[in-house]
């Protein structure tokens, strides 16, 4: 997973203050959809001979992705074979670009979920958005949207010889121990989710909001969580 630095936001991003704190996800709460998912679709379509030998391979990987642990190694692979021969300064061209294009096409966005994040600012409240997303990619589309000054926790990639590779995969309870790294410990004071993998980030709000979920998931939520649980229609 990384050490408990390796996602966090830079010091000089982490203003302190007694302020309400208000984390958001990112993808699907902000954004439409997972944005690294469709960076990697596009960069795989954009190089597809790299995508001949997982074909071939395609019964091993189903396989490997009937379990838990199967599962986080495909997906790593996948990226460090994706991303293969990318150096970070090409890298992160590369992420900056698609991150502008997907922050230029309002049909990505959730208007209704910036117009609370910037409810929020207006009001003085910490915000700190907190994602499996990628770091570079998720901080390219926040700053192409104007929200330099927004804290950002992400998923973060070591660079070395052969590529990108997942240093940190910012997820579940991970999301705990990145905030407690900046400082940020329960109980926050909101929390928005459209994922019960949040639960955990939710479980540590005072108000847990989940974003477009239907309502089998809302109501496991709401067993976990009780009355301070609401959900909101941000499609």
């Amino acid at each position: 997973m990384g050490s408990p630095m390796a996602c966090i936001a830079s010091p000089v991003d982490a203003p302190g203050g007694a302020r309400r704190v208000v984390l958001f996800d990112f993808d699907g709460v902000l954004v439409r959809g997972d944005s690294f998912t469709r960076f990697m679709r596009a960069r795989y379509a954009s190089a597809w001979p790299r995508a001949i030998p997982l074909l071939l391979a395609a019964p091993l990987l189903g396989l490997a992705a009937t379990t838990r642990r199967g599962r986080h190694a495909l997906e790593r692979g996948l990226v460090h074979w994706g991303l293969r021969g990318l150096d970070e300064r090409a890298y992160h061209a590369r992420a900056h670009a698609f991150g502008r294009s997907l922050a230029d096409d309002a049909r990505n966005l959730q208007r209704a979920a910036f117009t609370a994040l910037r409810r929020h600012r207006h009001a003085g409240d910490r915000v700190v958005v907190v994602t499996g997303c990628e770091h570079v990619l998720a901080r390219a589309i926040l700053d192409h949207l104007g929200l330099h000054d927004v804290e950002l926790v992400a998923s973060r990639f070591a660079h070395g010889g052969g590529g990108p590779r997942i240093a940190c995969r910012n997820v579940g309870r991970e999301k705990l121990r990145q905030l407690a790294a900046l400082g940020i410990e329960p109980t926050w004071d909101v929390a928005y989710s459209d994922s019960l993998v949040d639960l955990p980030m939710l479980g540590g709000a005072a108000e847990a909001v989940l974003v477009n979920v239907e309502t089998a998931g809302f109501d496991r939520a709401r067993a976990v969580l009780g009355e301070r649980v609401r959900r909101v229609d941000w499609r």
